[in-house]
């Protein structure tokens, strides 16, 4: 935790004013290039997932089969070369298609509890993803990239709670702190890889494509946990209205 609030003191004592906003003199005009081509292209993966979870909406196909080929184009994505461009970005937009069918059922059940949670919580993922990259990108270079070793161990710490939540049964203190330490490690990472990928394009790599899939790989699980949080809360909401209307 100190870690994280070390971050936040060292944005606090910068001067946020209209001249810092413009100031990237740190980033050359080749990576700034770069950087609007891997924005484009998570855009694109994006509106790509949306599609997903309208046809999961529409044909009830998201499950366990999206899941493994969503990971099977991420992989098969991975393995291609990159000169073989068109094919690349085709394979990252099949992996948000499939991606975005995997969500389908979260997205579905927030459309039928409240429509406007699932507005709430895209606009609040793209919120807390503007304001921690663009924070990552007015930063001094590698400047937080330290930051990836806790984060690294932030994810362990996941898969040990659900592992242990699948064998000895899951409990709502469990449950809740599986959810918020997810949505914290994976806001680090909108830094931390933001950092990642101008520090490698300054190196000369490049690849908007494998760029832009890290994104929005942090995109779509800040917005997972946001979005089930948001949830919680007005499922909370409406027993307590039952339990006043019943008293």
């Amino acid at each position: 935790m100190d870690t994280f609030s070390s971050f936040f003191d060292s944005q606090s004592r910068s001067q946020w004013n209209y001249n810092t906003l413009k100031n990237f003199r740190q980033i050359s005009p080749i990576v700034q290039t770069h950087l609007k081509k891997v924005y484009m292209t998570l855009f694109c993966a994006l509106v790509a997932s949306a599609f997903g979870a309208y046809l999961h909406i529409i044909w009830n196909i998201g499950g366990y089969l999206t899941t493994f080929a969503c990971f099977g184009a991420i992989i098969w994505l991975h393995s291609t070369p990159p000169c073989q461009e068109q094919k690349r970005v085709s394979l990252l937009m099949a992996s948000a298609v499939f991606e975005g069918a995997s969500i389908g059922p979260l997205i579905d059940l927030a459309i039928q509890i409240d429509p406007s949670v699932l507005v709430a919580a895209f606009v609040g993922t793209a919120l807390a993803f503007a304001c921690f990259s663009g924070a990552a990108m007015l930063a001094r270079r590698r400047e937080y990239l330290y930051l990836g070793g806790l984060l690294s161990s932030g994810v362990s710490m996941l898969l040990w709670l659900h592992f242990a939540s699948s064998i000895f049964g899951g409990s709502t203190a469990l449950f809740k702190m599986e959810i918020y330490l997810g949505l914290l490690v994976f806001v680090g990472y909108m830094v931390v890889d933001t950092q990642d990928i101008i520090e490698k394009a300054h190196l000369g790599d490049l690849d908007y494509i494998k760029h832009a899939l890290t994104l929005f790989t942090d995109f779509v699980a800040v917005f997972v946990r946001i979005l089930i949080i948001m949830l919680k809360n007005s499922a909370e909401k409406g027993e307590r209205k039952k339990k006043k209307r019943s008293d």
